[in-house]
């Protein structure tokens, strides 16, 4: 009776394992199921397929990681479409800046520090003649040459000769690139200046004719004015007198400023060709000074002078002559306080000074960087006579004695002009 207790538990015991293990290859089959589709659904969107879910499975266990897969399938699909929508963008924004930069009158190219060309646009194309895929990989030099000495990579404003297009005139800026990789590269700008030089040329073959077609008649009232002050055309009376000059002041002006744009045309032209000789300054400032102190008179302001030494200079008498009757005259006119002008000169190593000071309005700081450019004049604020041409052609001068003008000023106290001459 025992033996067949045991024999019958044995058996129960085999039902009930073989009960355990198929329900529990069910599940396991259950789980490699899942896992297969987990697996192929992570290698749909590895492959780019953001479409595809795992369907929902009923099952507390399963149920949390398919919604946690299903929920990161759509936030990479949302994701994806930001990306094209912002690459789209992009896309728009880049054609438009290379549609903007194509159509630019002025030529861009892109260069690397051997001077290889990287990039261009169409109308450096047109200008070289030869097209942009043959440009690339190409020398810049095989198809330009630059005027001066000038480097490339620090051209500013410098004229270039462009050998398929001889007859235009070509200016060029360089702008280095700052990019986040150790390569250098340039921008090189190109500007194509034929018009505005040919409209430059007439502007001042103009000027220059009509100023010497005006020096003609000014130059004939002049003597006019002499012939009646003189008395060679009868007797004049006080009042007369005074009238006159007053015209031959103005007739003295206006001469002037006629020659100052016909020599200023002339530099363009020639240069400034210097004849120069041994000047004793007492002698030279003390005769201009009197040539000047009837201007002056009008003004009611006395121009002062007082040599320590007399002091040697070479230069040419005729030049410098002007550049110191123009600051003179200059000082005059703006000095409107009726306080004197005082003229002195000195000695600084390598130097000879030649300093014109007045004591009016002054000049403000940020115009003094700009008050020898050309055409830019300081009587046109306070409505006097002046083309701005004075000071610039004052600077030549100088420059081309070797020297130079400073100026310091402070608004409404004083200001001083220094023409520095070298001693040899």
């Amino acid at each position: 009776m025992l033996w067949y207790l045991i024999n019958f538990g044995i058996i129960i015991v085999f039902i009930l394992l073989f009960i355990i293990t198929r329900q529990t290859n069910k599940r396991w089959s259950k789980i490699n199921d899942y896992l297969g589709i987990v697996t192929n659904t992570v290698n749909s969107v590895r492959y780019g397929n953001l479409t595809t879910k795992i369907d929902e499975i009923y099952h507390p266990t399963y149920q949390n990681v398919t919604d946690s897969i299903n929920r990161m399938v759509e936030t990479l699909n949302d994701r994806e479409k930001m990306i094209v929508e912002y690459q789209t963008e992009l896309m728009r924004q880049n054609k438009l800046l290379e549609s903007v930069i194509n159509s630019l009158s002025d030529g861009i190219l892109i260069i690397n520090d051997k001077s290889i060309i990287l990039r261009v646009t169409p109308q450096v194309c047109e200008w070289f003649g030869i097209k942009g895929n043959e440009l690339i990989g190409k020398n810049v030099f095989d198809f330009i040459q630059i005027s001066d000495d000038t480097p490339i990579k620090k051209a500013k404003n410098t004229d270039v000769f462009i050998k398929h297009t001889p007859t235009n005139n070509f200016v060029m800026n360089t702008i280095k690139l700052s990019l986040d990789d150790d390569k250098k590269r340039f921008v090189i700008l190109i500007k194509n200046v034929t018009n505005e030089r040919e409209i430059e040329t007439l502007k001042e073959d103009f000027v220059a004719t009509l100023t010497h077609d005006l020096k003609v008649p000014i130059v004939a009232e002049s003597n006019i004015l002499n012939f009646l002050l003189d008395g060679k055309f009868g007797e004049i009376n006080d009042k007369q007198k005074v009238a006159l000059l007053n015209m031959k002041n103005s007739n003295s002006e206006l001469i002037e400023l006629v020659q100052i744009i016909l020599e200023t045309y002339k530099i363009k032209e020639t240069g400034i060709k210097l004849v120069k000789e041994n000047i004793m300054l007492d002698k030279f400032l003390t005769d201009i000074i009197a040539q000047t102190q009837a201007i002056a008179n009008n003004s009611g302001i006395q121009i002062n002078y007082e040599s320590k030494r007399d002091i040697k200079v070479t230069a040419d008498p005729l030049q410098l002559e002007r550049v110191i009757k123009n600051l003179i005259s200059n000082a005059i006119s703006h000095s409107n306080t009726k306080e004197n002008i005082d003229i002195t000169t000195g000695e600084i190593p390598g130097f000879v000074t030649i300093s014109v000071i007045d004591y009016g309005q002054g000049i403000p700081k940020n115009e003094l960087k700009l008050i020898f450019n050309k055409y830019y004049s300081a009587a046109k604020k306070f409505r006097k006579i002046g083309t701005g041409l004075g000071l610039y052609l004052s600077q030549q001068i100088v420059k081309s004695h070797g020297g130079e003008i400073i100026v310091e000023s402070e608004e409404n106290k004083r200001t001083e002009f220094c023409v520095k001459i070298p001693t040899v």
